[in-house]
């Protein structure tokens, strides 16, 4: 053991020398509830990061095609060229029709404005996972037959088998008293919970023939849906879709679709690990101030040291290793208590939150190794910054005032 290295290690022991000083203790805490404190909250932050993620891409496509202005585009069938171009393109593993169009549906209860997306029945079990989502009867669009969500089906009041009103924002009729709309009876047919409260309250699916007519699109459709092999790669696959089609044709991945929501969680993260990094920070002054009391206390030890040769940078790195024992001692059990207490929380799921508040039951958790490893790095280059102005204070003394009075 080299010589400041071990004088380092003594400083920091109680006055038999046995075990650790109790202030030495409280300054390797704060270290350690700082690590572990940031290691847990990231990870299950990182947990409900994932599970929206996973909510998400259960309910959209993970790329939609459409044209710039949203206009509808000529729908050739099974033979269409642009879908059969989409299915072979690299990298999609389906490709499938779609109409978007937001209106208002009407039962006894009440009225709402709505998203209703058509779909082909046959094709979107392998673009979604909504038909997994059903809680509620069936993912089927027989005749006149709608799924919608569960919060929309208790804010309009109705369950599976009852009747809704759909307005139409194409076509109608004229009359002298003022334009009237087209309006259709749909039957409930399911009730879906993807989880997500946006799409709960406001999408409604109906089957793509079906709604061509009631829209008076027939023959025509708003884009293309795919379901690709790498969700994480979608952005790419989506700027080279785009190239491809050339204009007026765009392709949008999930991400781009949700950027918003993915920015402020981003964000959050950020300002999560800001706020939480005070912590060690704290822990770091606390360590100052016990180096500097430990200098003041150790005078006569200091000056002795000098005075039988040892240099200002021997002095300087005794104190810079006690601060870096005290950090790194923290920083590697913190880190180890965040890992436990992260994987009990992620095996057995004991934490449970409040159903009609979440969108899921168990607190969720996800320990990611860069988070890991920038942690731990912060809090020993946070801590070996604190060793700075003790070990300067220590390497300046003059070794003939320290011992004068002893």
């Amino acid at each position: 053991m080299r010589f400041e290295l071990f004088v380092a290690s003594r400083y920091l022991r109680s006055g038999q020398g046995r075990r650790v000083s109790g202030i030495t203790g409280i300054a390797i805490g704060g270290v350690f509830v700082g690590v572990a404190a940031i290691l847990i909250v990231l990870s299950v932050i990182n947990g409900f990061h994932q599970e929206l993620r996973v909510r998400i891409l259960g309910s959209t496509p993970h790329v939609v095609v459409t044209k710039y202005s949203y206009e509808a585009l000529p729908f050739g069938g099974a033979s269409d060229t642009i879908l059969e171009l989409l299915r072979r393109f690299p990298g999609v593993v389906n490709a499938a029709p779609f109409i978007y169009a937001k209106t208002l549906v009407r039962s006894d209860n009440g009225v709402e404005g709505v998203v209703i997306r058509g779909v082909d029945p046959e094709q979107e079990t392998s673009i979604t996972d909504l038909a997994g989502t059903i809680t509620d009867g069936a993912f089927a669009f027989d005749s006149g037959g709608i799924v919608i969500g569960i919060e929309l089906a208790r804010a309009l009041g109705v369950s599976v088998g009852d009747q809704l009103n759909i307005v139409s924002p194409f076509g109608g009729t004229s009359t002298p008293l003022g334009f009237i709309p087209r309006t259709k009876h749909f039957r409930v047919n399911g009730i879906f919970d993807s989880g997500m409260y946006e799409y709960n309250s406001s999408f409604i699916y109906v089957g793509l023939t079906e709604l061509q007519e009631f829209l008076a699109m027939k023959g025509m459709v708003t884009g293309y849906e795919l379901r690709v092999k790498d969700v994480y790669g979608a952005s790419r696959l989506a700027k080279l879709l785009t190239t491809r089609l050339g204009y007026p044709f765009r392709a949008v991945d999930w991400i781009a679709q949700n950027r918003n929501l993915f920015t402020a969680l981003r964000l959050e993260k950020v300002v999560t690990f800001i706020v939480l990094v005070l912590i060690v920070l704290v822990a770091a002054f606390n360590i100052i101030g016990m180096l500097t009391m430990l200098v003041w206390r150790k005078t006569r030890e200091i000056g002795i040291l000098k005075a039988i040769g040892a240099a200002e940078p021997a002095v300087t790195r005794i104190f810079v290793y006690a601060g870096l024992l005290i950090g790194g001692v923290g920083t590697v059990s913190g880190a180890l208590f965040g890992f436990i207490v992260s994987w009990l929380l992620n095996k057995y799921r004991f934490v449970t939150l409040p159903g009609d508040v979440y969108f899921i039951k168990n607190l969720p958790v996800e320990m990611q190794l860069q988070d890991f490893v920038l942690v731990c790095v912060a809090a020993f280059v946070i801590t070996l910054a604190a060793t700075v102005y003790p070990a300067y204070r220590a390497s300046r003394l003059d070794p003939v005032e320290a011992i004068r009075y002893e």
